[in-house]
């Protein structure tokens, strides 16, 4: 006699699948812990093999883009070239590898400071807008605090050579008020992802396709 998981709800899958792997954090038991961890190594397999698909529908776009030759194909040309020569220097090359460590650093690492510069500059655009559309006193908090920050973290010459403001108050915003606001939003994304899988959990919310 053959089983099939035809006639069971994905819903019924999810919730057994997500209740097991639960449970074996809770209770310490060889079964448990073992079916634990065969499971989370098949999500954790099941997700790289999303990431490899996603890859290489990226790559299919933009090769098509390129073989077409539209509008903006020189950005396509520079990420793929980027990607293959990123790839091929991961699979020759060990991390700590002083070509890798350039590589990071004169590329990556000033790409993401530019675009934390460029998401700095957009919320400070944002919220002036905000404050054109709808005055309250939240959004002024908001426009002065962002105002603030961006002042006592820029390299001003006046804030470098005063020793209260480099010394004292730049450190306390940067690292008390700024990381207790990381904090916040962590927690934030905490309590949702939580939400959000007990609600799974339950079959509140079926994202996976059932009914």
């Amino acid at each position: 006699m053959k089983f099939s998981f035809k006639g069971i709800p994905s819903a019924v899958i999810a919730i057994a699948t997500g209740a097991i792997v639960l449970l074996g954090y809770f209770f310490v038991t060889p079964l448990l812990t073992s079916t634990r961890v065969t499971l989370v190594n098949w999500a954790a397999i099941l997700s790289a093999f999303a990431i490899f698909v996603g890859i290489v529908n990226l790559l299919a776009v933009h090769f098509n883009k390129i073989r077409k030759k539209e509008k903006g194909r020189g950005y396509s040309i520079v990420l793929v070239v980027a990607l293959f020569v990123t790839l091929i220097l991961g699979l020759a090359l060990r991390p700590e590898h002083p070509v890798l460590s350039a590589v990071f650093n004169s590329v990556q690492l000033p790409v993401e400071a530019s675009l934390m510069a460029v998401l700095a500059v957009t919320l400070t655009y944002a919220s002036i807008r905000m404050l054109r559309r709808r005055l309250n006193i939240f959004g002024i908090i908001f426009i002065a605090t962002t105002l603030f920050l961006l002042l006592i973290t820029a390299p001003l010459p006046f804030i470098g050579n005063d020793p209260f403001l480099s010394g004292m108050l730049r450190p306390f915003v940067t690292q008390v008020l700024a990381a207790g606001g990381a904090r916040g939003i962590l927690i934030g994304v905490a309590l949702g992802t939580l939400t959000i899988g007990l609600r799974i959990l339950f079959g509140a919310d079926r994202p996976y396709g059932g009914k």
